[in-house]
């Protein structure tokens, strides 16, 4: 039976600070159009109750 040499564990590439800030941006950017949906489905529903 023999031994196998461990593999050193992988480590993650080091991501660049303008990979983090595009990451950045698309986040924000996901956050503001939620958050305007969300803002015009109540508008639409406040539209709809005050007809009723």
């Amino acid at each position: 039976m023999s031994i196998a040499p461990a593999q050193a564990p992988v480590e993650a590439p080091v991501r660049r600070v303008r990979q983090q800030a595009r990451d950045a941006a698309t986040l924000m950017a996901f956050s503001a159009v939620t958050s305007v949906g969300v803002t015009l489905g109540f508008l639409f529903l406040a539209l709809l109750a005050r007809q009723a």
